[in-house]
């Protein structure tokens, strides 16, 4: 009765993570859940408070399938502000999170077996994804940096290649690319003509360095690149739902479509609300970025220095590598053992690495902290 499809997606491992931790904390364990990937804090109660309006004001029903205009104009008005990339809202189209705009792009560009490059290590969705919408993944290796390799990149691509997703700031790693980088990679796709899906979700929970979209390269690169960001992370809005996508008016037009036969717009409540945050800005999520910031210099300090790991200036993460062992084997040993909750590295291409994610209080990562250490120093 399940389609070959189906059964060949594997379950999420950071959600049967998640739950494994929540199953040992609801024994009463004092779990310290380091496997989250979505920010501990509350949306923002101004934003709170202008939805309870919205709902007040009886805006419930549907809505255009691209989203609501206001909220499309802003997200134009940031795109162009903020990235320096002229989008008309024409070309924008709203969705139920920025994965299922992901999973809208690749239903739209791929036909049967075509290829997707995607550079190791990712996000554990985007195979699956491809997969789903009949393409191919094709994983291309990291550099020294934890970047793509400009060299394996080019080898990796054939007639079949029809995208390349890139991701910065980067889950799981954190790392971000520069503009010098994303010239190069830029290059390669313009001389090949292939899409971009540029992950921009992380954007604004970056530290040390900024943030520059690919699509930002040339005109060119522009016409390739499918900009795809969200108020998930940088609001801590990931239970509202909304993400979107900027591009060439074809392909927005015929992703529209889809979804228009699919789930239709999103939640009018929340497309109000994400117009409400986008429009206000920093003054809501600049408090939360600095306190991300102290965690993370907290981390890089404490943690043994027995383990390694790419030094990250965005997202909320650390990929973690300690003597090269399994990382399903430690993630189950720091569970079992010192209840603490990582994602072994496998679904992110990277078996020998662990994901932590510091989207958690202080107090918590200082206990993490200790029981990590500890299980170092006796698995030396």
């Amino acid at each position: 009765m399940i389609s070959k499809r189906a059964e060949e997606i594997k379950p999420s491992v950071t959600l049967s993570i998640n739950q494994m931790a929540k199953m040992l904390i609801s024994q009463g364990k004092d779990v310290v859940n380091l496997s989250v990937g979505e920010p501990d804090f509350d949306t923002p109660q101004p934003i709170k408070e202008f939805a309870k309006k919205v709902i007040d004001d009886g805006f419930t029903k549907y809505t255009e399938d691209k989203g609501i205009k206001e909220l499309r104009e802003v997200i134009s008005e940031k795109l162009l502000k903020e990235n320096n990339l002229k989008y008309t809202p024409e070309q924008i189209v709203v969705s139920n999170g920025a994965k299922h705009s992901l999973f809208n792009i690749f239903l739209t560009i791929l036909n049967p077996d075509d290829e997707v490059i995607i550079p190791s290590p990712y996000w554990v969705s985007y195979p699956a994804m491809v997969k789903i919408a009949g393409g191919v993944p094709v994983f291309c290796k990291w550099n020294d940096k934890f970047k793509i390799d400009i060299d394996d990149l080019k080898q990796k691509i054939t007639p079949r290649t029809k995208g390349i997703i890139l991701n910065t700031p980067s889950n799981p790693t954190g790392i971000v690319y520069t503009k010098e980088e994303l010239i190069e990679i830029a290059e390669v796709l313009v001389r090949n003509n292939i899409i971009c899906i540029s992950d921009e979700v992380y954007e604004k929970i970056i530290y040390d360095k900024i943030h520059i979209s690919i699509a930002e390269m040339s005109d060119e690169m522009k016409k390739l690149t499918i900009v795809v960001n969200g108020v998930s992370k940088t609001f801590a809005m990931t239970g509202w739902r909304i993400g979107y996508i900027a591009g060439e008016k074809e392909i927005v037009n015929a992703i529209s479509k889809i979804q228009s036969q699919t789930t239709s717009a999103p939640s009018s409540i929340s497309q109000k609300a994400a117009y409400f945050a986008i429009k206000e800005g920093e003054d809501l999520y600049k408090n939360m970025v600095e306190e991300f910031k102290k965690r993370r210099d907290f981390l890089v300090k404490n943690l043994s220095k027995r383990i390694s790991f790419p030094y990250p200036d965005g997202a909320f993460y650390l990929f973690c590598n300690f003597n090269n062992m399994d990382s399903k084997i430690i993630a189950q040993k720091l569970l079992e053992e010192k209840f603490v909750s990582v994602v072994p590295g496998d679904d992110f291409g990277a078996e020998k690495f662990f994901r932590i994610s510091y989207a958690n209080s202080m107090e918590n990562l200082k206990k993490a902290v200790e029981r990590i250490n500890q299980f170092v120093n006796e698995n030396e």
